[in-house]
Parts: C-alpha cells; structure tokens; sequence
C-alpha cells in the first residue's frame, strides 16, 4: 500500500512535469481515497477504462490523455459523466501529457527508438518552444523489419509511406499526432520519420523529401510509455499495478 500524494509527487518529479509547459493539466487531476493498493495504468481518460479499471481493483489510474487541459468546462455531458464516475468510485485521476512523450527513459519516444538500438540520439521535434521527440543513428536495415518490431511492440499495423531510402540509417520518432513535424525530419535529411497519425499533405511530403514515413496510430504508438511507466513505479512502491488496454485503431 502507498499513499496517493507520495505516489502522485514521485511521478511529478520522475517526470519533471512541473517544469513543462503542456495544454494539459498534468499531475492529479480528480481526488478520490488517500491509500493506494493498485494504480491501472492506460493511455486515455474514459468511462470504459475507468469501468475497467474499477473491476481491476484499481485506487488510482494514471493516463497520458487526462480529462483537463487547460480550459474551464461546464461539467456536463460526457466531462460529468466521467467525472462522476471518478467521484462515486472514490477513484483518483492522474494524467501526464508532454511530460510523457519528451521523458528521455520512460517516454513514448523514447521507448520507440529504443527497440531500434539506436545511437547518437537526441532530443527532436521543436514544439512550442522545446522539442518533444528524439532522433538518431541506427545500424542499416531494412524498413520492412523496423516496422514489424514496432507493429508487435505495440500491437498495430502500420501506414508506410516508402518514399525513402529502403535501407534505414537515420530516423526521428515523434507519438501520437505528430505528422507536422515531418518537414523537419526532411530539412535533416534523415531517412525515416515516425509518428502515430497522419494527414492528406505527407503523401507528397515524403515524395518530394525522399523520405519514409510509418504511422503507427496515435493511441498504438502512445502505449509504450505508459507501460515503461508502470514498471517504474512498481520497482519503487508496494502497490499492484496493471496497463489496460482499451483498443482504438486510431
């Protein structure tokens, strides 16, 4: 058992959220019981993975798409739906947003480049004035056998757009709806750009950049993160925990 401010400002720190200017409120979001015997981990605040975390057990669930963002809302329609759930469970909330994409070790990004070995990496992806995702150098190989360690890693099947170099050297990552960052990749002539969605103009993009681009889908490419998370915080309380997956093709 843990208490929840104590896991609440481990996570706060590990992840420097303080720190990060995000749309997102990130940090404890809804209140609900002090002491925490199981955290569900999961990518996006909603009634099915709150119903499920519930049946879990959970105390607390942590998310990387929260409920608040930054904006007043009336609590009405889905918003009170949602949050009265939280309240009549006793159920708290947490959701880290740009802290959970940017962190060097347990980011999404991060944990994507990291199943590719790469090396010489860094920080990528200038947003809102700091950059959010990573690049680096990898041993040459073949597009075709970095995106199926990717598509079983996070369960999906990825969009290719193969415009590019068919041998890998280079490559940048970015989750979940990063495809405007794709020009970027392109002026740094790498050969590969990776993100979860895309739009109609990175067809022609990657065309006319001679360069590849692999969408893994914005809710596939954010589970990484959440689930290098969750082992973090079970080495360090004594609480149960468990990723839920709530699948979405998008």
């Amino acid at each position: 058992m843990a208490n929840c401010e104590d896991v609440i400002q481990f996570l706060n720190t590990y992840l420097n959220s303080p720190q990060i200017a995000d749309a997102s409120c990130n940090g404890l979001q809804v209140a609900g019981k002090s002491q925490i015997k199981k955290i569900v981990f999961g990518v996006s605040a909603s009634l099915e993975l709150f119903r499920r975390a519930e049946a879990a057990g959970a105390d607390l669930i942590v998310v990387h798409h929260g409920l608040l963002w930054g904006q007043l809302e009336p609590l009405t329609g889905l918003l009170r739906k949602r949050v009265a759930f939280l309240l009549e469970h006793n159920l708290n909330l947490a959701a880290y947003h740009l802290p959970l994409d940017k962190h060097p070790v347990s980011g999404h990004n991060a944990c994507l480049m990291r199943m590719t070995g790469a090396k010489q990496v860094r920080p990528f992806g200038l947003y809102h004035g700091g950059t959010i995702g990573f690049e680096g150098k990898v041993k040459a190989q073949p597009l075709t056998a970095l995106v199926k360690k990717w598509e079983k890693a996070c369960q999906t099947k990825a969009q290719v757009f193969a415009f590019g170099p068919k041998e890998i050297k280079s490559l940048a990552v970015v989750s979940g709806g990063a495809h405007s960052l794709l020009p970027q990749a392109i002026a740094q002539g790498l050969d590969l750009f990776v993100t979860g969605v895309v739009d109609e103009p990175v067809q022609e993009w990657c065309r006319e950049g001679h360069i590849n681009c692999v969408a893994l889908g914005h809710y596939n490419s954010e589970k990484p993160g959440l689930i290098a998370l969750m082992k973090v915080v079970a080495k360090r309380f004594n609480v149960a925990t468990e990723f839920i997956d709530v699948p979405n093709p998008i």
